[in-house]
């Protein structure tokens, strides 16, 4: 694909890896509203994204960098960077919320899907869908539920075995595992024919969100899980005019009745709908 043009839309909650650092998988739209997926994604790299000298949201931001079609994965979307040192990346400008959203809009509501069925048939042989823009009928809640605490034994023994010198040898430090989110999000809607689906949340910014929540709750996880339910209920589902950014995991993407989890949300505040009387 070589040269690419990319709105960055969405990042998932960070993953160890022995040979990345922390992964996020990274995904845009082109200015053709086409789905990329990048990966790997250097957490560092995302986090280091600097406009004017000051460090910026990636989110709605235009990007540009040479990219390769990735050959062990059959979803179409999938690509790795040519230059895993992100030399060639630039920054072109981001995308603001003036019009209540207008911009965006143009991009990533291109092609919205508002049947599972139709989105997992797309997802099979030969399309391979594996990105989409879906827009629920009927919202019926947002979910809650406890997981592990801690990431799995071998993959904090991989990160411990890694270390920053930031290229001074004597000052050699071992770099901290980012935190396992110690809760799973779920959203349960219906799609247009009553479908109901609940999908798991794996954006990162709902990640951020529960450690900014903790952190002002004192440590308090009850009051904190509040919060983010109050931000994903009460504000996006009564509030919004809410889509979500699907995508599917290249492990379960054929394993799975439905393979699709939530990798971002989109949202707009509703438009007022105007009522003709005759």
């Amino acid at each position: 694909m070589a040269l690419t043009k990319l709105l960055i839309t969405v990042t998932t909650y960070p993953l160890p890896s022995s040979s990345y650092d922390e992964l996020v998988c990274t995904a845009g739209i082109t200015e053709q509203g086409n789905w990329i997926r990048i990966y790997p994604v250097p957490l560092q790299f995302l986090t280091g994204l600097r406009i004017g000298g000051k460090v910026k949201s990636y989110k709605y931001t235009w990007i540009e960098l040479n990219l390769r079609k990735r050959t062990d994965d059959f979803r179409p979307e999938s690509h790795s960077p040519v230059d895993y040192s992100f030399k060639d990346f630039v920054i072109l400008g981001e995308i603001g919320t003036e019009n209540n959203w207008a911009e965006r809009k143009k991009y990533c509501l291109q092609k919205v899907y508002t049947n599972l069925s139709q989105l997992i048939s797309d997802s099979q042989d030969p399309s391979n869908v594996s990105l989409a823009t879906f827009k629920p009928t009927e919202w019926i809640g947002f979910e809650i539920e406890e997981d592990e605490r801690e990431w799995k034994k071998e993959w904090k023994e991989q990160i411990n075995q890694l270390q920053i010198n930031f290229g001074e040898p004597e000052k050699t430090v071992q770099r901290e595992l980012i935190p396992k989110l110690p809760y799973k999000f779920y959203y349960k809607f219906k799609d247009d024919q009553g479908t109901i689906s609940r999908p798991m949340i794996e954006d990162w910014e709902i990640g951020a969100l529960y450690w900014n929540c903790l952190r002002t709750a004192d440590g308090d996880e009850t009051l904190a899980l509040q919060k983010v339910k109050e931000k994903y209920e009460t504000e996006f589902i009564k509030n919004k005019d809410l889509y979500l950014f699907l995508g599917t995991t290249k492990v379960w993407h054929r394993k799975a009745k439905n393979p699709f989890v939530i990798i971002g949300v989109f949202y707009p505040k509703k438009e007022a709908q105007l009522s003709l009387s005759f």
